[in-house]
């Protein structure tokens, strides 16, 4: 049954050309370079088999780099001054599976695809292998000709209050629906100690935990991030399945077992926490929204941020440096 599910819902999702997504489209590159996508997907599928984890680094990259300057690669600049040296991206993972991509598709097609839409697929893929949902992702991004480091200090952080989330979304044109199933993309994932670890011990200067933590799953977190231990020590996201893309990670902020502070949140606020019951299954009915119906449509409006199409920006022969 779960497999006939499985593939009506990509017959759902893929089953259409996507057209006007900011002047993309499903198949833009199927005349100028043919074998882009599967190329890209076997280059993913190469990496995640040799290490999983690599799934949820490259759907962040994807993330970050349209919170920045819109989805135009600017996230993958090397140089002091360039956006992946901010504080907030210091963190990020997969920068080496998109130029693997990259150096296939100049080989085969110079000059063709962009480094965005490299960056764009990559995302897609990886929430495939992780038996999540698969979708179309409309493409024909250009590559950005800008990446600052200081332009990135404003990225949604584990601290922000629900108010300042809900801003930083609606600034990329992006609702309270786009924020929790976006946010659903910690459904894998991990994250360090120094992230939440304010959270087990003196949360707001009280001396005592934050109360919205579970009291059962509280010993476990302090078990592995004791107080003053190593802040580098990594904590799955979802403790029921961190390699699993699905809604548990909702069912666990549902019952208080959200890592950061910036999910956990999103229960306690009316517009939110409706959202968060609905992907957690405890609201029931026809009209109950379902996870993975809602993502793919999330992934492909935040996508479509600020792209540069047509003789805007420019198609990069190196992903990480501009031409």
């Amino acid at each position: 049954m779960e497999v006939v599910f499985s593939v009506l819902l990509v017959i759902l999702i893929t089953g259409f050309r996507v057209q006007g997504q900011g002047g993309l489209k499903t198949g833009f590159y199927s005349s100028s370079c043919p074998k882009a996508e599967e190329i890209i997907r076997a280059t993913v599928e190469a990496h995640f088999n040799k290490d999983p984890t690599i799934a949820a680094g490259l759907l962040r990259l994807h993330f970050h780099d349209c919170f920045v300057q819109g989805c135009d690669g600017s996230i993958l600049i090397t140089g002091a001054s360039g956006e992946r040296n901010a504080l907030p991206n210091l963190g990020l993972r997969g920068f080496e599976v998109i130029d693997d991509a990259k150096t296939q598709l100049e080989a085969l097609c110079p000059g063709a695809v962009s480094c965005a839409d490299i960056l764009a697929l990559a995302a897609r893929d990886a929430v495939v292998l992780s038996d999540g949902p698969s979708w179309a992702v409309p493409t024909g991004r250009r590559d950005g000709r800008v990446s600052s480091k200081a332009e990135a200090s404003n990225l949604p952080s584990p601290t922000d209050s629900i108010a300042v989330q809900r801003q930083k979304f609606i600034a990329k044109g992006l609702d309270n629906h786009d924020l929790v199933t976006l946010v659903g993309a910690h459904s894998i994932g991990q994250t360090d100690c120094l992230f939440f670890r304010y959270r087990l011990y003196n949360f707001t200067t009280t001396g005592n935990a934050d109360p919205t933590i579970n009291q059962a799953f509280l010993p476990q977190l302090q078990a592995i991030c004791p107080k003053d231990g190593d802040g580098s020590k990594r904590v799955a996201l979802d403790k029921d399945s961190q390699f699993k893309f699905d809604a548990s990670f909702f069912k666990n902020v549902h019952d208080g077992n959200g890592i950061l502070e910036s999910d956990q949140r999103l229960l306690g606020e009316a517009a939110t926490g409706r959202i968060v019951q609905n992907y957690a299954g405890s609201i029931r009915g026809l009209l109950g929204l379902r996870f993975d119906l809602e993502f793919p449509k999330a992934m492909i409006k935040m996508s479509g941020i600020e792209v540069k199409i047509g003789a805007q920006g420019e198609i990069r022969k190196m992903c990480s440096k501009f031409n």
